[in-house]
């Protein structure tokens, strides 16, 4: 059973389904795994690495420029202090007190202006990320979006962005403190070349903490993001599915299955605050220690005359200074964080998007053919040479097992997915060449599991890129058997959507109304009368096939009441086109009865006196 929800294809819970809606089959699978063919294939543009458009931005340059003010009003503050206090000392007054009090004003101004714009600079950055992403979804359309499912999707969206936007307040500290720990031991050398070997026979151990931590961070960060995407995506399908779910009595179950994921999360989680606690501990014990060496050394020198008094102060703060450096600490970390969200949506900003090379498409009946056309899903080749024609101003009907392959012939037959091999012609031009506008014009599709969107009934039906008038919508709802269901609504065809509970029969006779309500010249109907009683599939079937007379027709369809109603059936078997024949042929065939019933087909059938592929 194909949904409409083309932007995904998640796994359906298994449920046993309600009166007017059976048990859902999963969806076919509308996305491409190994690419089209040569001539079609979709250009891949590779942004550039994410870091750097997500470190860009007016309020990272704020962040930037307050920080560089900041890194050097800091290593500037000891040299300054230290020749204040010498010059105390040597009573020559303290002519550098202006000075230092305005580098101390610089100092906290800076900072001010760094903490404002560090968190807007995240935000500015997190909603360009994600317009991009956005926007790169949707230019992709459904063939590839669908590689990834709704929860995967919406967690890179939700938790990758905020954290690949903590790239530029992170690169800035970073390279901001690292600088600072180069000039402070620049310093102390300049003060005395024991003071920065003093300094550097602690400290680099800090730095070798931060090295074997962050390694941590990013391979925990990754797998936290991951099992987030898993635990999203599950929880969508249970409440895509959760009448079903409820009806089956398997709620215990689907609750299990959802928070699967949960214990994995939080040994992940616990390991992220390891690694923190960790780098804190090693390099808040690490400090003193530096601090208390130095010390000790500049003392010696003081005392041997070769220091005077405010350079023992420039000693300390230029320490403290150097010691910032173990200060990157959380910057890398969060470095590390933002490299595994910019990783993760890469796999967005890279979906393929076909090159919109389209010609016009000339005139004509609707005669659909699928030659050769091979699609492989996940290394496994679900069809194999599939050869079929549905001539023009015919009914014909798809069947077979299992039905994700069923339907994704119908997801091939409106654009909704490439073949890997082979083409798809629509009056004899290939889908891939037809403008993504004209596409929807030329073809309608019906689904078992319709999507209805828009503010009223009538929105729902007249969904598409010309409007309609109210008298043809209203036509269309007769011939799908749903105008008397919709009159009895409080407000008939204007009753708004968001205030209606329909049951999967009735949402499926909305979906056939808006297909037939569309003049295409092919209609692709997907176990689209799956959910109905047979009274009214029977009377929506004889109403579709006058609504539709000359106009042709792909009905994927399990049902014998529906295969029976077609001009010719097209049995599909191993993933190609085994026999086309009448049904009245296949029925005596005990394999074509078990596909319809519901089974599985076993050797391979015996062949009838029909044509295949045509």
């Amino acid at each position: 059973m194909h949904s409409d929800r083309t932007d995904a294809a998640p796994p359906q819970p298994a449920s046993t389904g309600s009166p007017d809606r059976p048990p859902a089959r999963p969806d076919p699978p509308t996305g491409d795994d190994t690419g089209p063919g040569d001539s079609d294939r979709p250009e891949v543009t590779r942004p550039p690495r994410l870091l750097l458009p997500a470190a860009g931005g007016r309020w990272a340059v704020v962040l930037a420029l307050a920080v560089a003010a900041s890194t050097t009003a800091t290593v500037l503050l000891p040299a300054l202090l230290a020749r204040a206090v010498n010059q105390a000392l040597a009573g020559a007054g303290t002519a550098d007190g202006r000075q230092l009090i305005a580098l101390i004003v610089l100092l906290t101004a800076a900072e001010a202006a760094a903490q404002y714009a560090a968190p807007r600079s995240s935000a500015d950055a997190a909603a360009r990320i994600r317009t991009k992403a956005i926007r790169r979804m949707l230019a992709a359309g459904p063939a590839a979006v669908a590689r990834m499912p709704v929860g995967d999707l919406v967690a890179r969206l939700t938790a990758s962005a905020p954290q690949a936007a903590l790239a530029a307040p992170a690169l800035v500290y970073s390279a901001a403190q690292l600088l600072m720990a180069v000039v402070a031991v620049v310093a102390l050398t300049l003060l005395s070349p024991l003071l920065s070997l003093a300094f550097l026979a602690t400290a680099p151990t800090g730095y070798a903490v931060i090295r074997r931590q962050l390694r941590r961070t990013t391979q925990a960060g990754d797998g936290y993001q991951r099992t987030q995407a898993q635990l999203a995506s599950g929880l969508l399908d249970a409440l895509s599915g959760s009448r079903s779910i409820a009806a089956s009595a398997t709620v215990t179950r689907e609750i299990e299955r959802v928070l699967r994921p949960l214990p994995h999360l939080s040994r992940l989680g616990h390991e992220l605050w390891d690694t923190q606690r960790r780098t804190a501990w090693c390099t808040g014990l690490l400090a003193p220690a530096t601090q208390l060496t130095v010390l000790a050394v500049a003392g010696t020198q003081v005392a041997a005359g070769r220091l005077e008094v405010g350079d023992l102060l420039a000693a300390l703060g230029y320490t403290g200074i150097g010691l910032s450096g173990l200060g990157t600490a959380q910057s890398l970390l969060d470095v590390a964080q933002a490299r595994a969200g910019a990783a993760r949506l890469t796999d967005v900003l890279t979906l393929p998007v076909r090159r919109v090379n389209a010609r016009p498409l000339p005139a004509g009946p609707g005669r659909l053919e699928l030659r050769g056309v091979v699609v492989r899903r996940q290394g496994v080749v679900a069809l194999d040479g599939l050869d079929l024609t549905v001539p023009d101003g015919s009914w014909t009907a798809l069947v077979g097992a299992p039905d994700s392959v069923t339907s994704l012939v119908a997801a091939l037959a409106v654009g909704l997915t490439e073949p890997d091999e082979g083409t798809v012609t629509l009056d004899g031009v290939p889908l891939t060449a037809i403008h993504p506008d004209e596409l929807p014009t030329a073809i309608s599709c019906a689904f078992a599991d319709p999507v209805l969107t828009g503010a009223t009934v009538q929105d729902a039906l007249g969904l598409g890129p010309v409007p309609l008038p109210p008298a043809r919508l209203r036509g269309a709802a007769r011939a799908a058997q749903a105008d008397t269901f919709v009159r009895r609504l409080p407000d008939g065809y204007r009753t708004p959507m968001a205030s209606l509970v329909l049951s999967g029969g009735e949402r499926q006779r909305l979906g056939l109304a808006r297909a037939l309500a569309r003049d295409s010249r092919l209609i692709v109907l997907d176990d689209a009368t799956c959910g109905l009683d047979g009274a009214t599939e029977a009377a929506a079937l004889h109403a579709l096939r006058e609504e539709t007379a000359g106009r042709t027709v792909l009905h994927i369809t399990r049902r014998a009441t529906v295969a029976a109603a077609a001009d010719r059936v097209a049995w599909l078997h191993e993933g190609r086109v085994h026999t086309v024949a009448a049904h009245d042929e296949l029925w005596p065939l005990a394999a074509y009865r078990d596909v319809l019933d519901g089974g599985t087909p076993g050797p391979r059938p015996a062949a009838v006196k029909a044509s295949a592929g045509d």
